[in-house]
C-alpha cells in the first residue's frame, strides 16, 4: 500500500512537472548546496539545486531530462519571482499549502505521506513548495496581464462547438441529489462496514421516491440525511456522469465507503440544459489553455531578453 502511494505522488509530480528541492539533512553537509552554478537577476542557484531539480523531475518517469533542461526550469522560476516581486505580488504560505494538498489528493494519499514519499526519493518538499509558488505567481501574472484576450465569449464558443460538431445537439443536465450517510466511526471494523453496506442496500430497494424516501430515510437509526446539492453535469467527472446516468430519478445510487461510513445518494431530479454542458466546459477550459500558454511563453522569452543570467560554471 505504501508503494502504491509512493508510485501515485510520483506520477502525479511527472505529470504536473513540478520544480526540485534539497533533502534537509543534507544541508550543512553538502559543499554543492553553497556552490553557486548561475545567478538570475541577482538570484542564485546552486550546483544542488540543480541536482535536486533533476531528481524531482525524473520522478514521472519517461525520458531523463537533461542538465540543460533542469536549469532553465529553474532559471525560468528564478525569473517568474522576480517579475511578481516587481508587480508586488505576494503568494501567501496557506495558498502554496493548499496547493500542495491539491497534488496529495490527485496522488490520492494524504499531504503528511506525499512529504514522505518525496522524502524517500531524495526530495525536500518545501523546495516543491518554492516551486508551486511560482507557479501560483506566474498564473497571477499572466491573468492580470491578458485579461481581456483570455476571456472566451459566448458566441466564440458556439461556433467553435458547431465546427467540431454540427450535427450533434450539446445537452448537459442538472441534479438535484440528496446524500444519505449510514454512518460508522472513523477505523469501523471491515464486519461493520459490510453491516452498514447491507443497510445501504436494504433501504434502496425501498427507495421508490424522495418524497417519501427521504422522511422514511431520516427515521432511520445511525442515518445522517444531508443538505439537497445541485450539481451540473459539467462540474461532474464522467465517471460519476456514468453513475447518475444509470439511476433512475427518485432512486439511491449504490453504496460508496467514505470515511464517515457508508453513504448513497438519491436522485430527486435530473433536468437537460444548455447553459454550461460538459463539452462546453471542456472546449472553454481548452481554449484559455491555449491562450494562456501563448502568452506566457511570449512574456517568459521577454523576461529572457532583458534578464541579466550569470553562469559561474
Amino acid at each position: 500500500m505504501k508503494g502504491d502511494a509512493m508510485s501515485k505522488a510520483h506520477a502525479c509530480i511527472g505529470r504536473l512537472t513540478l520544480g526540485a528541492a534539497f533533502v534537509a539533512a543534507l544541508w550543512y553537509a553538502s559543499p554543492a548546496v553553497a556552490q553557486v552554478a548561475v545567478i538570475v537577476n541577482g538570484d542564485p542557484i546552486t550546483v544542488y539545486d540543480i541536482d535536486q531539480r533533476g531528481r524531482l523531475m525524473r520522478l514521472g518517469g519517461g525520458k531523463a531530462p537533461t542538465r540543460q533542461q533542469v536549469v532553465e526550469e529553474l532559471i525560468n522560476d528564478r525569473l517568474k519571482l522576480s517579475d511578481a516581486k516587481r508587480y508586488k505580488l505576494e503568494v501567501t504560505d496557506k495558498e502554496v499549502d493548499n496547493a500542495f494538498a491539491s497534488l496529495a489528493k490527485n496522488a490520492r494519499t494524504a499531504p503528511e505521506n506525499f512529504t514522505r514519499s518525496l522524502a524517500g526519493s531524495g526530495v525536500d518538499p518545501n523546495t516543491l513548495k518554492a516551486r508551486l509558488k511560482a507557479d501560483i505567481a506566474w498564473g497571477q501574472i499572466i491573468r492580470g496581464k491578458y485579461q481581456s484576450s483570455l476571456q472566451i465569449n459566448e458566441k466564440e464558443l458556439f461556433n467553435a462547438l458547431e465546427s467540431r460538431n454540427p450535427e450533434g445537439k450539446d445537452v448537459g443536465y442538472e441534479y438535484t441529489l440528496v446524500p444519505i450517510l449510514f454512518v460508522a466511526a472513523r477505523g469501523a471494523s471491515p464486519a461493520v462496514i459490510e453491516e452498514r453496506k447491507r443497510d445501504a442496500d436494504v433501504l434502496r430497494t425501498r427507495f421508490q421516491n424522495c418524497e417519501t424516501g427521504i422522511p422514511f430515510a431520516r427515521a432511520l437509526r445511525d442515518v445522517a440525511v444531508r443538505d439537497i446539492i445541485r450539481k451540473n453535469s459539467a462540474d461532474l467527472s464522467p465517471q460519476l456522469r456514468a453513475i447518475l446516468d444509470r439511476v433512475e430519478v427518485g432512486r439511491l445510487t449504490a453504496p460508496e465507503v467514505t470515511p464517515g461510513g457508508v453513504e448513497v445518494f438519491a436522485l430527486c431530479s435530473k433536468k437537460e440544459t444548455t447553459s454550461d454542458t460538459p463539452a462546453k466546459r471542456a472546449l472553454r477550459e481548452q481554449i484559455f489553455s491555449e491562450r494562456f500558454k501563448t502568452h506566457a511563453e511570449r512574456y517568459l522569452k521577454e523576461l529572457r531578453k532583458a534578464a541579466m543570467i550569470e553562469f559561474r560554471e
